[in-house]
């Protein structure tokens, strides 16, 4: 009797526990692909938001440039169309316009870096004269990171730009509120998978 009994208690034992493992397994093979499809979504919902505030931060170069490159083709001077209060690039978020001739000297500009007026890469010229317009962002040294728009005039080419110091802070304000959300979520996710398993029906477990 005492047998029996010891070996009813074992089978019972081993029975809980391939419940308890088929449930583990189940509950993995459903929280997988839901975390798959959570982490994509998250990645998407980061690049949408980061790069549509990356573009927003050219738009108001574009209305300076291209306002003062046709002002300059109606006849305006370069100088008339700088501000006349300096802005340092590497410390201001103000907008600033460099005005260029045709050989890439700079001929007014609001805009300054280190005491001196910046000087862009002469690709960002030649590229702007060629498609019509050129957004790029320019880095002329560590943590200095501006947000440029070049079109071409008549005598050569304007540039706008403006420090991206508070852009890149909201993106990565909105890195740390995307990766809190996916933990969030990825937690609720495997909460789920395992009630779900554990509520499985019975007649999909072995008796």
């Amino acid at each position: 009797m005492g047998r029996n009994s010891a070996s009813r208690s074992v089978t019972a034992l081993r029975r809980r526990e391939n419940l308890t493992g088929m449930r583990l397994r189940l509950a993995i093979l459903l929280f997988l692909p839901l975390a798959v499809v959570a982490t994509g979504l998250a990645g998407l919902v980061y690049l949408v938001a980061q790069q549509d505030g990356r573009w927003l931060a050219n738009e108001p170069q574009v209305q300076l440039a291209e306002d003062a490159a046709a002002r300059l083709d109606a006849g305006g001077s370069p100088a008339g169309q700088v501000g006349r209060v300096p802005v340092d690039i590497a410390r201001s978020l103000a907008p600033f316009v460099v005005v260029y001739g045709t050989s890439g000297d700079i001929l007014a500009t609001d805009g300054t870096l280190d005491g001196a007026p910046p000087a862009v890469p002469p690709g960002i010229l030649a590229n702007a004269r060629v498609t019509g317009r050129d957004a790029v962002t320019w880095q002329p040294r560590a943590g200095v990171r501006i947000a440029t728009v070049t079109v071409p005039w008549s005598g050569g080419s304007v540039l706008a730009g403006r420090s991206l110091r508070l852009v890149e802070e909201h993106a990565s304000a909105l890195e740390l509120m995307v990766a809190a959300a996916w933990l969030a979520t990825l937690a609720a996710l495997a909460i789920a998978a395992g009630v779900a398993a554990r509520l499985w029906p019975r007649a999909a477990t072995p008796g």
